[in-house]
């Protein structure tokens, strides 16, 4: 209905939408030869419908997220991130930020728990910050950290840089501590998140650090989201707000990962 007043651009993306629920997947060269429109206007396409379509971007393509309530994590624009388990959050940025000394090199994923971090972090002397998210990045400006930031393309849900530019850069450095905020973590299933630009580049950094620690609050327990990003025993450490479930802490126990609980205050 109204089709007539829709632009050319809005009738080729409900088509698109229209193919990713027949087909499950589509491909940018596929939206090129289909539509006839560039590249840059396929991926752009896929940008717009990402913010308000039930798809997710792969690399070179998208798919249609379809999968309603079963078990895997919705990507949440960050603002709409921001105010979720809020107070936990802090708990586990307040914890993350007491392992930092003065001359480490830390790496902060994206992510509503490391922007917490790194808002602790502006105090502090001597700390080198390697990051992926813009947003984190300028939240550390005029401070007295040095900041590394990595380049790529800019998811928007997100601000996190992402792609084979930063990768070759993330290939460069080395990194002490490295936080990653994760959408999933299970003991079958290790750290996971639902984009799989962020995957991959949260691969790169953690394969450059010297001690990985999943930042994640009791709502990301037990759950696995779309793409993994590592197994559970790449990493030096959990830091969250709440005893885990048995499973979890077995697995925890069997690859030697310590374990950091920032619990709440007694009243």
């Amino acid at each position: 209905m109204n089709e007539g007043r829709l632009s050319k651009g809005q009738r080729r993306r409900e088509q698109v939408m229209a193919l990713l629920k027949r087909q499950g997947k589509m491909t940018v060269q596929e939206m090129v030869e289909r539509f006839g429109c560039s590249e840059a206007t396929a991926r752009r396409d896929l940008e717009l419908l990402e913010r308000t379509a039930p798809l997710i971007r792969t690399i070179g393509g998208a798919m249609y997220d379809g999968m309603g309530g079963g078990g895997g994590v919705r990507d949440l624009p960050f603002s709409e991130k921001t105010g979720l388990s809020l107070a936990e959050k802090e708990r586990i940025a307040l914890k993350a930020s007491s392992l930092i000394r003065e001359g480490d090199v830390v790496g902060l994923s994206g992510g509503t728990t490391n922007f917490l971090i790194a808002k602790l972090l502006k105090a502090r002397h001597g700390v080198t910050v390697v990051t992926n998210a813009v947003n984190i990045a300028m939240e550390l400006a005029g401070s007295e950290i040095q900041v590394v930031v990595t380049g790529g393309i800019m998811r928007h849900n997100s601000f996190e840089l992402c792609g084979p530019l930063g990768e070759g850069m993330i290939g460069q450095l080395h990194i002490g501590k490295m936080f990653i905020g994760v959408d999933g973590i299970s003991s079958a299933g290790g750290i996971s998140t639902y984009s799989e630009q962020e995957a991959q580049t949260a691969k790169a950094m953690i394969g450059r650090s010297q001690a990985a620690y999943a930042v994640f609050d009791h709502t990301k327990a037990e759950r696995t989201s779309l793409f993994t990003i590592a197994a559970l025993a790449e990493l030096r450490g959990f830091i969250t707000d709440e005893r885990l479930a048995p499973s979890l802490a077995e697995a925890a126990a069997g690859t030697g990962i310590e374990v950091h609980i920032a619990s709440a205050p007694e009243e």
